[in-house]
């Protein structure tokens, strides 16, 4: 008997179809691990310029109310959550807008505008916040965020930076 090793007929056909059938599942394989791994490596979008509303529609020293929803996406899942806030106009000017999150500091309920009590109403606790959200009456540990990032359109829309969280 001589040592060369002879592949048979058998061997090479099982040789072949595995190599085949390997490179039909790395074919397929691969973008559907690909496909679902995807959502978990997207970031999903957690700051973006928002508009808010249009400057000329915010009466001076008056409280604008705003509202937007953002879609977090966390790998499979999406979730919505509603932000707010009010924008005050001091002047003609579009850099001395003020604008504040309408979340109580407290436990993060929404503050509403109340014109008879000249301030911004918690229902949760009864905190109170004066116009510019100064804490006047209540738990809250500090005054109202406020959005410090803004802008305006060459259409006369304020726009805020937004970051999640």
């Amino acid at each position: 008997m001589s040592g060369s090793h002879e592949l048979s007929r058998r061997d090479f056909i099982k040789v072949t179809t595995g190599i085949i059938g390997g490179l039909i599942g790395a074919v397929v394989g691969l973008p559907a691990v690909y496909y679902l791994i995807d959502p978990a490596l997207q970031a999903g979008g957690k700051e973006a310029w928002i508009p808010i509303g249009k400057f000329e529609d915010m009466q001076l020293d008056k409280p604008y109310s705003f509202s937007f929803t953002r879609v977090q996406v966390n790998g499979w899942e999406r979730t919505a959550s509603s932000f707010g806030g009010y924008a005050v106009r001091k002047s003609d000017k579009p850099e001395e807008l003020l604008i504040l999150n309408s979340r109580c500091t407290h436990l993060a309920c929404t503050v509403n505008w109340n014109e008879a009590a000249n301030g911004y109403l918690c229902p949760c606790h009864d905190a109170k916040f004066s116009k510019e959200g100064e804490v006047l009456d209540g738990p809250p540990p500090r005054p109202l965020d406020v959005y410090d990032e803004h802008r305006i359109t060459e259409d006369g829309i304020i726009e805020i930076f937004f970051k999640e969280g």
